[in-house]
């Protein structure tokens, strides 16, 4: 017995199991309106729109547990919310089944890319200092609405807040769980907290020939194709390469771009790595010991296929949960990272000014031609870095250019926290 529960602990230390959990949670709630709202444009059943969240719930659970126990490293896959959001306004008067060719047309491409590696090399170019300000650009609006949040949910978020400042000090490993438990007991004091808006239902899967309408693709699926790999992807690489993980892409992107491949009949409609919700899995909170931290990636896996296979309830789930609670726990789960981001994005002084450019376009928000802030963010900051710096030779004693690719060779100890060197960086 006693060894018994020795493995079982190993197998699901607390912090990983509700680092995987409160990274679902965020998930789901965060986006699955949006995503609801995509299908419903496509004219979608009950039925169809419960079959979108069980092949979504599948693919993310099983990219998740297969590409984290295979490498070893924390692996979050999502699905694509600015597709989504594209998605919503684009399938207006579409067929589900031109809709699915969409899909499949998108998800093609995306395996392509994985198998062809062109995306890595492009990865393998930018420099250490800009990952670093992309990632703490998507990530800030998360800190902000800590805050802000306060002005409507201060009596659930406060005491969370309140909560993770003692145990930071007195229980450092425990400080999220903590102020989630705090959470939960807040909003149920204080009424938010619907526990019978949710019911129990299981999806089943629905399958729908497609119809290939190349004005379709060329109005939804190509667009699909680009949003996710500069939009989601491309963050999604930053979490990984900003913690230290040197796991290679392609293979990546190829696994989800494969599986969602096979799901796309059924409603799955982009799968990719997830940038926000994989930040929780790959920080101190998720476990103190950096090699074990892949364990809070499996369990979001095996939360993300429990949600799945009750696709028809995460509707009912979402009213039942206050979104002061939700936002609040985000923003105290990722504080941490956007700390290390930040310090990473600041530390050389040759890359701090295109790290701030890329950190403050990606803040804003801005969206052009349907591609979100991410990718424009690394794209003011890479002009900026090759305005200022391109064609220079190198100085004696110069700073040396450190690209994500040397970090990885060089990563002798990750960035965990601030003032923790980083992986490559001169010393």
């Amino acid at each position: 017995m006693t060894s018994l529960a020795r493995r079982l602990r190993r197998a699901a230390p607390a912090s990983a199991v509700v680092a995987g959990l409160i990274a679902v949670l965020i998930g789901f709630t965060s986006s699955a309106a949006i995503v609801f709202t995509a299908a419903e444009a496509a004219g979608a059943t009950p039925g169809e729109l419960a079959s979108w969240m069980l092949v979504l719930g599948v693919g993310m659970g099983v990219t998740s547990i297969g590409l984290s126990l295979r490498y070893r490293t924390p692996v979050v896959t999502a699905w694509s919310t600015p597709g989504a959001a594209l998605m919503a306004g684009g399938l207006a008067g579409v067929t589900m089944a031109e809709a699915v060719g969409a899909f499949l047309v998108s998800a093609a491409l995306i395996t392509l890319s994985g198998a062809t590696g062109w995306f890595e090399r492009i990865m393998d170019r930018i420099p250490v200092a800009l990952a670093a300000g992309l990632l703490a650009g998507v990530l800030v609006q998360f800190g902000t609405q800590l805050f802000t949040t306060m002005r409507g949910g201060f009596a659930v978020v406060f005491p969370m807040f309140a909560a993770y400042l003692l145990c930071r000090r007195l229980l450092p490993r425990y400080a999220v769980i903590a102020a989630l438990a705090v959470g939960v007991a807040a909003a149920a004091v204080t009424g938010s907290l619907r526990p019978e808006r949710a019911e129990l239902a299981l999806a089943a899967p629905v399958f729908t020939a497609p119809e290939f309408s190349w004005q379709v693709i060329v109005s939804v699926g190509l667009p699909l194709f680009v949003v996710t790999m500069a939009s989601q992807n491309l963050p999604g690489v930053a979490v990984l390469r900003n913690d230290g993980y040197g796991v290679p892409v392609s293979p990546l992107i190829g696994w989800t771009g494969g599986v969602n491949l096979l799901l796309a009949p059924f409603g799955c409609f982009g799968l990719n790595l997830a940038a926000i919700t994989a930040a929780i899995c790959t920080g101190r909170e998720a476990h103190e010991d950096r090699d074990r931290r892949y364990l809070a990636a499996v369990w979001a896996g095996v939360f993300y296929l429990c949600v799945g296979v009750f696709g028809g309830a995460v509707g009912s789930l979402l009213t039942a949960l206050p979104a002061a609670l939700v936002l609040g726990i985000a923003g105290l789960g990722l504080l941490g990272t956007i700390a290390s981001s930040l310090a990473s994005a600041l530390r050389d002084e040759k890359w701090r000014e295109s790290a701030v450019v890329t950190f403050l376009a990606t803040t804003s928000g801005v969206t052009l031609l349907g591609i979100g802030s991410a990718f424009w963010g690394l794209l003011a900051g890479l002009l900026t870095a090759l305005v200022t710096h391109g064609g220079r030779r190198a100085r004696p004693g110069a700073p040396h250019r450190t690209t994500t690719a040397e970090a990885e060779a060089a990563a002798a100890e990750p960035p965990g926290e601030p003032g923790t060197p980083v992986p490559g960086e001169r010393r």
